[in-house]
């Protein structure tokens, strides 16, 4: 057995019947054209499926705004990075020279990509019901760990500022580095009279919500 054969025998819980299928999931686009990016598109899928039906089943009667609270987190690309990182995906994935030199495999949105295109991979092979169990297996402690719905820091800050009769948060993106495939941005959030803090993060959204948190720590 190959050392990769065996680390998608541990990692996914099962043996790789067609172990091409997996080695395609975590190479990256810069090395060639035959990249994740189509299993990941699908594992997303899965793995959204999966845990929007877990949380309907563990929190009977839990309003739909708290359900859509506890699945951003659980499928936010902090955490699939964070199960990635668990199960030992950074040191698998195939880069291009100048990927590797970058550190890609650092990044939460090419580990969380990779997790979810191994999601998508085992979905082909298996099923959903494969998929699903170790979806379940790899994120138990984060539903676990959930005993409120989470607030989203962006939605927190929103609240917090009308509560306190101050004007909406403004975010302005204020730098953008790094290389085109793996750009880092960071974000301004300020508050009239509220004060004014930054955040920074891969993807513009993840930067916002950094910026929000800090600003939210400011104000509390």
């Amino acid at each position: 057995m190959s050392d990769f054969a065996a680390f998608i025998e541990k990692a996914m819980g099962r043996p790789a019947g067609d172990l091409a299928l997996y080695e395609r999931a975590v190479t990256h686009a810069s090395v060639g054209k035959d990249s994740y990016d189509r299993l990941e598109f699908l594992g997303d899928r899965v793995l959204g499926l999966a845990v929007s039906k877990w949380i309907y089943e563990r929190f009977p009667g839990e309003p739909e705004g708290q359900m859509s609270r506890r699945y951003n987190a659980l499928v936010a690309r902090e955490t699939c990075a964070e199960v990635g990182r668990a199960l030992g995906v950074p040191g698998q994935i195939k880069l291009g020279k100048q990927a590797r030199e970058d550190r890609a495999s650092d990044s939460d949105n090419v580990v969380g990509d990779v997790v979810e295109a191994l999601i998508g991979a085992l979905f082909l092979e298996a099923g959903f019901e494969a998929a699903e169990a170790f979806i379940r297996s790899a994120w138990g402690g984060y539903v676990d760990s959930q005993k409120r719905a989470p607030q989203h820091p962006k939605s927190a800050l929103q609240e917090l500022v009308a509560d306190m009769s101050l004007a909406p948060p403004v975010y302005e993106v204020i730098g953008r580095a790094g290389p085109h495939h793996a750009p880092t941005f960071r974000v301004r959030v300020s508050v009239k009279n509220g004060g004014e803090a930054e955040g920074e993060a891969k993807s513009k959204q993840d930067a916002e919500t950094a910026a929000a948190a800090a600003l939210l720590e400011k104000l509390r």
